[in-house]
Order: C-alpha cells, then structure tokens, then sequence
C-alpha cells in the first residue's frame, strides 16, 4: 500500500464541478482486504493516452501515490510541506501516459486528475471495496495553446533531468529550466557546491520531442550565508550558459557578465530580498518573476515579507505582513517600479518546484512562436517580451497590432495607442486593467462569454493616450472557490515621444534610494571592495534619476491650511491619524516638504498617536485627501475632493479605518445632480459651473455635518455621529426647486483599501442582507457592516474595493426636505444573521443620535 501519512491538514481540490460528480461506474462488493486500482489517463476526444498529474486523498486525509502498471510507464512521486504554514501540502504522482497502479484499502478516495494549465480538472470519489478496480479519466481540454502558437516555460526548477522526463510531459510544460547548480554560501563557486544536481548537467539541449525541451545547465546564485554567519543577500538565476561558472559572488558583475557573454538569459527572483535592487544597474539582469515561488496551488503561506513596505507599494500603510493577494500586488508594484526606473525587464515565471509544494509549471510564462517551436526562438522570443505570465488564465494582448515587448517610437508630441485581446479562464474573470507606468489606467467589466469548451471568453477594446514616454501592459484576475484567485500578467509595451523621458513618481525613487541606503548599512561589513563598489554604483544611479513633475496634480488637488490652527490640526489629522507621508502631505496641502518638515517641528507632532484601551466612541475624522482612497478602478475616480468623505477607524486596529463618501453621488430626475471627483458630466460641468470646495464641521462631540446648496437652490447634507459600537449617519435633501424631484437617490461608497484584511480587491469576502451589506476580514473573525434606510441598491466594486448600500429618497416636492437614516458598525464573531438581528432592534432606521 502506497500511502503517505498525514503530516498536515488537508489540501483543497478545485475541479470543475461538472466533471467532479462522475462516479466510478459499478462498484463491486466489500470485502475486508485490499483492491488493485488500475487507471489510465486519456484525451476526452481522441482516447488517447495522456500523462497527467494525479491526487489521490483518503476520506482519513491520508495521501497515496501511483505506480506504473507497465514496463514502459513511469510516475515521478512528489511530497512537499511547506516549513511555515503545515497547511500548504502539495502530494502527487506525475505519471507518463501509460496506465498505472495503487495498492488501496477499503474506503472511500478523492482521486484528482490534472495536465497543466489547459485541461481542465477532474475530480472523482471513487470507493474501493475488495475486487481490483479498472478506472478511466477522460481529460478535456479548455483551450489549446500550442494550436494558437503560445509555448509554455517553467525558469525556476529544482527538478533533476531524469524526473523532467516525466514531469514536463505530464504538466504539458514546452521549456525548463532546472537549475542543476544551486550555491547559498558566499564566495563559493557553483562547482563546488554541496546541492548540486546529480546528472551530467551537460551543455547540451535534451529534446523530449519536437515542442518540449530541457536546458540543463543553469545556475542560481542564492547567498543566506557568509560561511558560518547567517546574512540573507538573495537570489539571481543564470539560465542557459554553457560552462560550469567558476565565479564565485559577491561580487555580482562578473559572474553576470561570463554567464550573459555565453548567451544566458539573468533573471532576477523576487525583488524583496535584501540585496534585488542592486542587480538592475549592476548586472544588467533581463527577467524578473513576476509569478514567483510563493504563488501555489495549495495554501498560500509566506504572510511574513523580508522587507518593509511602503505605503504605495503595499497598502493599507506599509507592513511586512500580507496576504496572497497583497503578496502578488506588492510583486507586481516592485516591477512596475524598475519599469519606471528605465529598466526593461520582461516578466518570467518559476515556481522552484523541487522546494516548495507546488507543481512544475503552476505558475509558467507563456511565449509567442506563431511559427512553430524551437528552444532557440523561444529564448529569444522571451527575452524580447514575446509573451504573457499566468497562474491560471490565458491573457492575448495587442497594442497597435503587435505583440507585447514592442517599442514604438512616436515623433508627435502625444500617443493614442489601441489596445486590443481576449482572456480565456476556466471560471469567470472578476476584472481586467490595463496598466500605464504602473498605475491601473482602465478598468474592464469582462463579459465571460462560455466557449465550445465551456471556458470563459472575454474579448476587450481600449483606448489610452500618452503624452510623455511610458509603458503599457495588461492584467487579469481570475476568482476562484475557497476565495482563492489566479491571474495573468502580459509584458509590457513601451511608448516612446520625443524630449519626454519616462521618469519614476518621486516615491518610487525613494524607496529604490533608501533600500540601497539601508543594504549598504547591513551589508558593507562582509562585503569585499569590488563588492561595496556595486552597491555604491547601484545607489549613484538611483540618486540621479530624474522625478516625474507632479506640480499640476498639486496645485489641482491640494487644499492649503488657512492658518496656523487649521495647519496644525490637518498635520496631525494625516500624520498621526492617517499614517500620511510628507509627499503624501504635500499632494494634500500643497505645502512644500521643507515647509511640511518644519511646521512638525513646530508643533512637535508625534507619527502615531496613542488611544485608550477602550475609548469612548469609534474614532471618525474627516478624510484629508492627498492619498486616493481607492486601490483600482482609479479612472471612475478623478480628483476626488474631499468635501464629501470621513474616515471610521476600526475598534481593533487604530492604524486602519474605511473611507465613507456620503454622498459619492446624486441622481434625480435632472440627471447626474452631483459628483464628489471626476469621472463623467455632471449637469453643473454640462453648464460649466464650479462647486465651491466645502469642510466638515467638527463638532465638539465627535460628530461631523456638512450642508452644500447646488446653484439651482436644491440643498443636501451629511450628519455623522460616532458612538461607542456604532456610527450612525443622516442624509438629507432640500428641494430649493419649483419642481417636485423624483428617482432620487444617493450612492454612498465605503472604500475598504485602508482597512487591512478588508482590503482585498474580491467579491468573495461580502454578504448582502438587505439593507445591510457586510465585508469579512480575511481570518474569518471579523466583518465591517453598513446599512440605509431606505435603501435603493446593495452592491459592490472588487477593483476599488467597496461596498454599497445607497440610499433612494422619497418624491421631494418644492420646499420639502427627505432624509435617510444610516449605519456602521464593526462585529468580531461568526454569527453574522444574529448580530444583523440584533443591529435591527437597535432601531437605528429612525434617528441619528448616537446609539
């Protein structure tokens, strides 16, 4: 009997739920001892047999593997548990396409079949009883890449030679990379380390057949250690060289230039180690892994990040703690950031399979041969951008009619280029953005139109124009059961118009200088000369970079203090309430960082502010502006002034708080009445009219009120009053009209981007219970509930993130007010329906006063 025993908890298995209520057929009688389980994998249409990758789990949560059931199969067994979290578990067999075995008690046993990224899953229950079983598992295939032109590639391999045999043919993977030489410990040479691959290793291509094949000879740099002290730098892949290296780094320079002179392609893993950004400009490195080894089939686990985050690249406010989904934007932010910095780096994939428990090629980077395949164009083909990066989807993009990685170079002063594609999923996208110089330009409601197949199409369209140089890439995000995601990633496109450099925003800057600045610190004791020269190289291009001219955005969104009380009080209310930056507080107030730096000074205004224990009421303040409260969608957001917005803090975490616009909007029978930023005419911009900035009033008591007359005489206005367990609002209208308005109704949006473990950009985490509608915190305990009365519409907005629950008004005659009652409150606890019940009887629909 093959089994493995439970080291961890159970992995979940996602199959498509139309295959994964097929049963075995008829089962034959019980018995007390054993059966032989004969399968074979085979192709839905043609019945040929396939290699797969095979799951089996016993309803004890045992795991068992496969044999072969031929002279001529072969199965590769694979167990890994990850060493932080024992719930990631990856356990299979990869099999040839030739039938195999297993030795099972009785008993019931999930028995899970996949082939890469193309077919879809199938998962059976299958129970075993005394007699030999002979099972067959048809596989379907949702899309066909290799039809369309598009080989896959794995650039980070822990897998020896012989087991890449098996395994790529079994995950359908076209190109790997195993890194057959692997050193950790400073000035060591590859040769002469103790984890290497065993094998011949040779320079030479081995050709599984025509579209699949293995380079050997690759080498990762991953220096923890300087002999017996352990001091993290990180890792650097050196991918299809010829010779064994005799380089031995630090430093990083020559070993990158005897590798890239014999035609290997430098890919940087993630950029979070502590030494990655001295690479760039050092070495020249021309991959990045975008899809890197912590994306996994099975539970994500790395929650803990090596290095601190600013806030622009992991929000709420910068942590070294995230989630799956903050770990792939804080991967992404970090590209988007060398990109900026005038590197070109194309995006990879690699999963170190051979580590950590995930398939080879769970992650893969998909390339453009419309030609046919050959290792050689393929390695050139990605080294120019040719291509995508998925963990699940298949994302086809043009720009202009050509393929990622083109360069178009534009002798007028501004560029419309038009984006065209589609993405195949095998479940419904929840969004598509398309990406200009790192910051999400358009938003995409995909259609997810079935396929012959029944895979999810959605073919797009969009418009976006330049007016100084820059790049353009597009993204996806696939949802998936169990809140899980996927997404894909293409390369870039780079724009390029004359006298008009592409220059990084001046936070980017600041995080690739004072990284530099810190690693130089930590580091330049164990360093040698040569090697504190790279870093001091590295820090020298950064510092020149020239900084994106923000002035305009300024002067269009700042709000300068009136005086010295209204400084002091806006200052603390960003720095110690909102965890602000100076640039933040600049984009804000307008006021210059030397200004900023000494109005501090002056009033000796602390960074955090201390609370009790238990205060008196929920902590609400007007929200400052200079920071966008969304993370996505930015393009329905505009300029958005801060007239309308306030900011509840939650009970458990005195650093994070929602975002309440109240209103965001207004409709009526006279059309888009008003508009709190930018995005569409409103009927004030259709007569070109200005609305004059407003303030909350703070009042003694904590409350806020605001009232704002429209230049027709319509009049409306926000009261917010915080207790200690609840924030109730009032929203009123006044008809200053001649004419009754009817279809009236407010769009009040909660924005969730500074609420950590709120903050992920999915629709999974909501509940809708009318009039209420609640978002769950990502450990499950927790939910943040918001209600009106009477409400018109519940709903959400995954890429901003928010949620809904807009007021509509009754008829409003000429001179009459109407008003709508509102509510927030915070609930830690499982019983959701039980404590929406119990926020009924409070009897909040009829009044604001404080609870």
């Amino acid at each position: 009997m093959n089994v493995l025993p439970r080291l961890v908890a159970r992995a979940p298995f996602h199959g498509n739920p139309l295959l994964a209520c097929l049963t075995a057929g008829a089962l034959l009688t019980s018995a007390v001892i054993g059966a032989q389980i004969t399968g074979t994998v085979v192709d839905e249409k043609s019945g040929e047999p396939l290699p797969a990758r095979i799951y089996i789990q016993g309803a004890d949560g045992n795991w068992h593997f496969v044999n072969p059931a031929s002279p001529q199969g072969s199965a590769v067994r694979y167990a890994k548990t990850n060493w932080v979290n024992p719930k990631s578990v990856e356990v299979h067999t990869t099999v040839s396409g030739h039938p195999f075995s297993a030795e099972l008690a009785p008993g019931k046993y999930t028995f899970t079949i996949e082939r890469g990224k193309e077919y879809w899953p199938l998962a059976r229950t299958i129970e075993v009883k005394a007699q030999n079983l002979q099972l067959r598992f048809p596989l379907a295939r949702w899309i066909n890449m290799e039809a369309l032109g598009w080989f896959s590639g794995d650039t980070h391999l822990h897998r020896t030679v012989e087991e890449l045999n098996n395994v790529m043919l079994a995950e359908n993977l076209n190109v790997a990379f195993p890194l057959s030489f692997w050193v950790t410990t400073a000035f060591t040479s590859p040769g002469r380390s103790g984890l290497n691959m065993p094998g011949g290793n040779q320079a030479k291509l081995v050709l599984l057949d025509e579209t699949h094949a293995i380079w050997p000879r690759n080498t990762e740099y991953e220096i923890n250690s300087f002999g017996s002290k352990q001091h993290t730098l990180g890792a650097l892949f050196l991918l299809n060289h010829r010779s064994v290296l005799a380089n031995a780094v630090p430093p990083w320079e020559p070993a990158a230039n005897k590798a890239k002179s014999e035609g290997a392609l430098l890919d940087m893993d993630k950029l979070d180690w502590p030494f990655a950004l001295m690479l760039p400009p050092v070495t020249g490195a021309q991959l990045y892994e975008l899809a890197n080894n912590h994306m996994w089939r099975t539970e994500y686990a790395f929650t803990n990040y090596v290095s601190l985050a600013p806030p622009y690249l992991h929000p709420p406010y910068g942590s070294r703690v995230g989630t799956e989904r903050d770990w792939t934007l804080y991967t992404f932010g970090m590209y988007y950031t060398l990109l900026n910095a005038g590197f070109r780096c194309i995006p990879s994939a690699g999963t170190a399979s051979g580590v950590h428990p995930v398939p080879a090629g769970f992650s893969r980077v998909y390339v453009h041969l419309p030609e046919g395949f050959s290792f050689e164009q393929w390695t050139k083909a990605l080294a120019a951008g040719r291509s995508f990066v998925t963990t699940g989807p298949m994302l086809f993009a043009t720009v202009n009619g050509r393929d990622p990685g083109e360069t178009f170079r534009q002798t007028e002063p501004k560029a419309t280029c038009q984006i065209a594609g589609s993405v195949v999923s095998e479940e419904p996208l929840a969004f598509i953005e398309v990406i200009r110089d790192g910051m999400p330009a358009i938003t995409i409601t995909p259609k997810n139109e079935l396929t012959p197949q029944g895979a999810r199409r959605t073919e797009f369209t969009a418009d976006i124009t330049f007016d100084r140089s820059g790049w353009v890439a597009v993204r996806c995000w696939e949802e998936r059961p169990g809140e899980r995601f996927r997404w894909a990633h293409t390369a870039p496109w780079h724009i390029e118009l004359p006298g008009k450099p592409l220059r990084p925003r001046k936070e980017e800057k600041d995080f690739l200088v004072s990284r530099m600045q810190f690693e130089i610190q930590r580091s330049s004791s164990l360093l040698p000369p040569q090697a504190r020269a790279e870093y001091a190289r590295a820090l020298a291009f950064y510092e020149k970079l020239d900084v994106q001219d923000d002035s305009q955005q300024v002067s269009k969104q700042s709000r300068p203090p009136k005086n010295e009380m209204d400084l002091r009080y806006w200052l603390e209310n960003m720095i110690c309430d909102h965890g602000f930056t100076a640039d933040e507080v600049r984009m804000a107030t307008g006021l210059s960082l030397d200004a900023i730096e000494k109005a501090q000074k002056q009033y000796a205004s602390p960074n955090k502010r201390s609370f009790p224990a238990r205060p008196q009421s929920l902590r609400v303040l007007p929200y400052p502006g200079g920071r966008h409260p969304r993370s996505g969608f930015l393009e329905g957001a505009l300029n958005p002034m801060r007239d309308t917005k306030f900011s509840v803090f939650l009970p458990w975490d005195e650093r994070s708080y929602v975002v309440v616009d109240a209103p965001e909007a207004i409709w009526s029978n006279l059309g888009l009445t008003f508009l709190a930023h930018e995005h569409i005419d409103t009927i004030w911009t259709k007569q070109g009219k200005t609305l004059e900035p407003l303030e909350w009033n703070r009042q003694p008591d904590g409350s806020l009120d605001f009232e704002r007359v429209l230049p027709n005489g319509i009049a409306f206005g926000t009261k917010v009053v915080p207790g200690p367990d609840a924030v109730r609002m009032e929203a009123w209208v006044r008809n200053g009209t001649t004419e009754t308005l009817r279809d009236l109704r407010w769009q009040v949006c909660m924005m969730l981007k500074a609420a950590a473990g709120f903050h992920e950009q999915t629709g999974q985490n909501k509940a809708m219970r009318s009039p209420y509608i609640a978002c769950k915190s990502n450990d499950g305990r927790r939910w943040i509930i918001t209600a009106w009365n009477p409400t018109g519409r519940l709903w959400q907005n995954p890429p901003v993130p928010c949620i809904h629950s807009d007021p509509k008004f009754p008829d409003c005659p000429p001179g009459q007010t109407v008003r709508a009652h509102g509510w927030i409150s915070f609930y830690e606890g499982s019983e959701l329906d039980a404590e929406l019940e119990r926020i009924e009887n409070t009897g909040w629909r009829k009044a604001a006063s404080a609870p």
